[in-house]
């Protein structure tokens, strides 16, 4: 119709020439060459890291199995000895984390505490420290470490650490959470929904503080940079008055790096303290039946006498013993 108006514009009849790449001055050419040359280095660059590096640090169970070597320990018990121990009581110590460490496929590792370069005037008791780096140099591939004091005795030996602590799900269910780290009013607080598997530190608390005669630590990246950064000079040269105790606490209230991979469990779960020892309380006092028993504090003094004290139960322990194996 006449003086209609179309909603689109008609082709027109004389399109515009076709403008080829050769319209394109050389030197422009040239340049998306050599940029088209290096992004493909780039993205081939790129999937060759996460080729390399994405294969190994895998987490997946079945990686993590592909990579383990059989035969394995999934747990090595590291337990320091004074070298002033009596041969006798180093032996009952030994005998005791070796008949448990049989049972379920476990290691043990016993350092002397002078092996270990310290700093002049440091207490040996910061040989534990190093101790547990000497473990998982020697042990790469087991999942985890666990420091027991030889002031303690396994007094419980069917019960595995995957059922009692290790599984997950079973270390959700005995987590104290939103609970001052070090008692009695800390203002850190240990996290409220820290997942069982994103844990890789397990201890306890007594009366007096944390209690680091009877921990676990998985093993890994994250343990080196742990045990690095607690056994740094400057903490071992502060004289903090329980040396690697108190650095401890330091560590886990102002560094939220290791906060954020603790857990802390009942004490009685894995470090019941006999009845005497430093800072018993109630509901951490070893009872007939518990997994651990710990003469906490016997090495350090004087006027006690560790072998006697523990030779009562350590008398008992075999008597449970050699019944099982009836």
């Amino acid at each position: 119709m006449p003086g209609m108006q179309f909603p689109y514009p008609r082709k027109s009849s004389n399109p515009a020439a076709f403008t080829g790449s050769r319209s394109m001055p050389l030197h422009q050419r040239r340049n998306l060459k050599n940029l088209a040359t290096y992004i493909v280095g780039g993205f081939t660059l790129v999937f060759f890291l996460l080729w390399l590096f994405g294969g190994s640090s895998s987490t997946s169970p079945t990686a993590i199995a592909k990579r383990i070597p059989p035969g394995t320990p999934e747990v090595v018990i590291v337990t320091p000895i004074d070298p002033g121990m009596s041969s006798s009581q180093k032996e009952k110590i030994m005998e005791n984390r070796n008949d448990y460490a049989s049972r379920h496929g476990y290691a043990t590792f016993f350092p002397n505490t002078t092996d270990y370069d310290l700093m002049p005037g440091v207490p040996r008791s910061w040989s534990t420290v190093p101790a547990l780096r000497h473990a998982m140099t020697n042990y790469p591939h087991s999942s985890w470490l666990w420091l027991l004091s030889s002031t303690a005795l396994i007094m419980n030996s069917r019960e595995s650490l995957r059922t009692k602590v290790l599984d997950p799900r079973v270390l959700e269910t005995k987590m104290i959470t939103d609970k001052p780290v070090v008692p009695p009013d800390s203002v850190i607080k240990t996290f409220s929904h820290l997942r069982g598997e994103r844990v890789d530190f397990i201890l306890t608390q007594d009366r007096e503080g944390l209690a680091g005669s009877s921990f676990f630590v998985r093993t890994g990246d994250w343990a080196k940079f742990f045990l690095d950064a607690w056994f740094d000079p400057l903490y071992r040269s502060y004289n903090f008055q329980k040396a690697e105790e108190h650095a401890l606490e330091h560590i886990v209230q102002w560094h939220g790096t290791v906060l954020a991979k603790l857990a802390l469990v009942p004490q009685r779960l894995v470090n019941g303290y006999m009845l005497g020892a430093g800072g018993t309380g109630d509901e951490g006092a070893y009872q007939e039946g518990d997994f651990v028993a710990n003469f906490h504090g016997c090495a350090k003094d004087p006027a006690r006498d560790c072998e006697a004290e523990m030779g009562p139960l350590m008398s008992r322990w075999r008597e449970m013993r050699d019944h099982e194996r009836r």
